[in-house]
């Protein structure tokens, strides 16, 4: 049986007194949507999310992130991958760290790497329908992409449906936002580069009446952690991403 060590991964890790632009930074800049808080004994203390670090703005560069730190979803190095995935959905973060019986922090689990095999061991039930989100947060082919930062900040999630008269023509995420080698510069001095020159196409969706299952195998196959749910006459009804398939339907 496999166990969170078997997952575990480097992730980032920052101090109490520490500076949120120097976790601006990270976060900005790396694949990681959360990175860890941990004393001086490398003892876990929480987390930091992406969302609160980027509401700070520049100007308040002395400000030290132990304000922002939250309550990490957490696993020994021998938990069940099953339970480190119900810590993470009650926590509903992307990871969970890993510490050993001391508290001292080890490692982490990522969500996206804990999905396929979580969902390879069991029948995924029910339909898109039932899962969800029927207000997705969305953004249109010419707004500039430094709003999508404004509304990873605002809406806590990092991946849109790009919508142009009410159907979906692509996605955009963070992840489309640090392969573009501008983007920073971008976003920084808040240019003219838009989500079209960005987003990824064609969209990979699903149907409300799909089951939950065809769901979770297209973001394995894709790598992709959200999809649009679009119905018969082309709209977008809604998404679901990795928390809404698995939400409830762990043992």
């Amino acid at each position: 049986m496999k166990v969170a060590s078997d997952l575990m991964v480097d992730i980032p890790t920052l101090h109490y007194d520490d500076y949120v632009t120097k976790a601006r930074s990270i976060l900005r800049d790396d694949v990681f949507r959360e990175v860890y808080v941990v004393d001086e004994k490398n003892r876990l203390r929480g987390y930091l999310d992406i969302s609160d670090v980027l509401r700070v703005m520049d100007t308040k560069s002395n400000v030290t992130i132990k304000g922002f730190v939250r309550e990490a979803a957490q696993a020994a190095p021998d938990t069940p991958l099953a339970e480190t995935g119900i810590a993470i959905m009650n926590a509903r973060t992307n990871s969970a760290a890993v510490v050993n019986e001391d508290g001292v922090y080890q490692g982490g689990v990522l969500f996206s790497e804990l999905f396929p095999v979580l969902i390879s061991r069991r029948t995924i039930p029910g339909r898109v329908e039932d899962a969800m989100s029927r207000e997705p947060v969305t953004c249109t082919p010419d707004e500039p992409i430094h709003r999508i930062y404004s509304l990873i900040v605002t809406s806590g999630f990092t991946a849109f449906p790009v919508v142009q008269k009410n159907e979906a023509i692509g996605v955009v995420s963070r992840r489309d936002l640090l392969r573009a080698g501008s983007v920073r510069i971008s976003v920084k001095n808040q240019a003219d580069t838009t989500v079209e020159r960005v987003m990824t196409t064609p969209v990979i969706s699903v149907a409300p009446d799909d089951t939950i299952a065809t769901a979770s195998r297209l973001m394995v196959e894709h790598d992709i952690s959200m999809l649009p749910v679009i119905d018969e006459k082309k709209r977008l009804v809604g998404v679901i991403d990795r928390h809404d398939v698995l939400s409830g339907r762990l043992p």
